[in-house]
């Protein structure tokens, strides 16, 4: 299977990239397992990325007591680098959506294109835990429907 067939909302991760020095997106799983990719990122990148921001978006997720509440909900992160910007939202349950910038982007227009683009995609974004296929596997056991 070529990477365009594995990357079905890769055209649709590239409206997000309309902003003026927005760079990439990725759609991720809550285990770091890639779902899309823009154009421009070769996909073992986005695989690279998508592995280390869902950690990022554990650890920022494991800091709400600093907030205010334990059982906060995690909406966002913003890192900020010299040259840059990674933007990374929840896009679901399950899902995330991360893009990165140049340090000259409209950080407000990032943000507003990306909640955009998680509203018009519903559950398209949306990523369910996987389950253990090793279980299907066994003699006498079924897969639930």
């Amino acid at each position: 299977m070529n990477d365009h067939m594995a990357n079905e909302l890769g055209w649709m991760l590239d409206e997000v990239l309309k902003v003026p020095e927005a760079r990439h997106a990725i759609l991720l799983s809550a285990d770091g397992m890639l779902r899309a990719h823009s154009q421009g990122i070769a996909r073992d990148e986005a695989e690279r990325q998508a592995a280390a921001l869902s950690g990022l978006q554990s650890i920022s997720r494991s800091t709400a007591e600093f907030c205010g509440k334990d059982e906060s909900p995690w909406q966002q992160t913003l890192v900020e680098f010299a040259d840059g910007y990674v933007f990374l939202v929840a896009a679901g349950a399950g899902a995330y959506l991360a893009v990165s910038s140049t340090q000259d982007v409209d950080m407000e227009m990032v943000t507003y294109r990306m909640q955009k683009l998680v509203d018009r995609l519903g559950k398209e974004l949306t990523s369910p835990p996987r389950h253990d296929t090793a279980a299907a596997t066994r003699p006498g056991t079924t897969v639930p429907s």
